[in-house]
């Protein structure tokens, strides 16, 4: 393994220190990143044209082996987040932006992270990968309705905009990247080994440049908002399984389909927000950034450590 395949996969393996450690840096450094703020849109589209470089036919194969599952999981992760959010955007008498924020980052696809964390779990992660590229592929329809749907009852959404920034920032660059794999495939296998490393930079930033553009909105709201997110971030998780349960699926399935629901693309959030709304609707996304990789990382440490358990009893 080379040097950078070696970095890449340190990076990757502790995505969640970094993810921690940009937004300490943004919130006390918020001139350094200040700057960049008009490249969150690029940085996102580099995360999604990585994915591309990833997606084969077997990530889809999921969808006409079992369409049921994947039907479950898809409907599950676009049904649950979004009305969580919105229930918990009107019981905690949300501000306008901050609730616009939580019902973004909830209506959002699945995030990258969360076929990690079903690996990590011992979960089916063959189904995780096929619901997470099926919730992307549908997104640039289905998170611009949901959120004109949900989020109207705050402030006027333009959901013909939504659709064109998650085309040209999720779906373009993924069939960009789709497309080079095909043209130059063993460029592109070599160029995946560094793919975490790059993946990581352009998420920390993201969340750098959110979390330094709102920090005056931060002290004075960031315990309602943690709050918020760290509620609507496990009760995913919660609903997801027993969802997942309520269709009679095993351990295996039931774990991905947690993961999947209770995990967002809040890159896609936060770039979003930032385009979009005021800059406050896009510190939900940043802080679920963090927040989703640190429970993820410990729910999937627990469940494999039980699977071990298990294993070791059964033997």
């Amino acid at each position: 393994m080379n040097a950078i395949a070696k970095v890449s996969r340190f990076v990757g393996g502790t995505f969640s220190l970094w993810v921690i450690l940009f937004a300490g840096l943004g919130f006390f450094l918020p001139g350094v990143f200040s700057h960049l703020k008009g490249y969150i849109s690029l940085f996102l589209g580099i995360v999604m044209f990585g994915m591309g470089l990833t997606l084969s036919s077997a990530d889809f194969r999921e969808v006409f082996r079992r369409p049921l599952e994947v039907l479950i999981g898809v409907v599950g992760h676009f049904i649950i987040m979004p009305l969580l959010a919105y229930v918990l955007a009107l019981v905690l008498n949300l501000p306008p932006d901050i609730a616009v924020g939580v019902i973004l980052v909830g209506c959002c696809p699945s995030g990258t992270s969360s076929n990690v964390m079903t690996l990590l779990a011992k979960g089916d992660v063959a189904l995780g990968v096929s619901i997470a590229s099926v919730s992307t592929v549908i997104a640039p329809l289905a998170t611009p309705a949901l959120i004109s749907l949900l989020a109207g009852r705050w402030m006027p959404i333009d959901g013909g905009s939504l659709i064109k920034d998650i085309l040209m920032v999720v779906i373009l660059p993924i069939i960009l990247g789709v497309i080079v794999k095909t043209l130059f495939k063993k460029q592109a296998e070599a160029s995946v080994q560094a793919l975490p490393l790059v993946s990581t930079l352009a998420i920390v930033l993201i969340v750098a440049i959110v979390v330094g553009g709102s920090k005056t909105k931060i002290i004075e709201s960031g315990l309602l908002i943690f709050a918020v997110v760290i509620l609507h971030n496990i009760l995913g998780y919660v609903l997801g399984y027993l969802f997942a349960k309520l269709f009679r699926m095993n351990l295996a399935k039931r774990k991905a389909v947690l993961f999947e629901t209770g995990m967002q693309n809040s890159g896609l959030g936060a770039a979003l927000a930032a385009a979009h709304f005021n800059p406050v609707a896009a510190v939900p996304s940043a802080i679920f950034s963090v927040w989703h990789n640190i429970s993820g990382s410990l729910l999937a440490t627990w469940f494999a450590r039980r699977a071990e358990k298990e294993t070791g009893a059964a033997g």
